[in-house]
């Protein structure tokens, strides 16, 4: 049987996939690296929610992940 676990556990990487992409809009392979142009730019509105979004998935992602290796033993 398919646990709730398990299917959170494909769910949330697909989406934490998905926001990292959207937060990649309009930039060159540099800037992916580090080259960034020279200029500070702040986040807001939508692009600040979407950061936002991502770190609460990868958080819950890892929490998700320790809990089903604990449920397995």
């Amino acid at each position: 049987m398919i646990s709730i676990l398990f299917i959170l556990q494909i769910i949330v990487p697909i989406l934490l996939i998905i926001f990292v992409l959207l937060q990649q809009r309009g930039t060159a392979l540099g800037s992916a690296f580090g080259g960034g142009g020279g200029f500070y730019l702040k986040r807001r509105g939508a692009e600040k929610k979407i950061f936002i979004a991502t770190i609460a998935l990868g958080a819950l992602f890892i929490i998700i992940s320790i809990l089903n290796l604990v449920g397995k033993s």
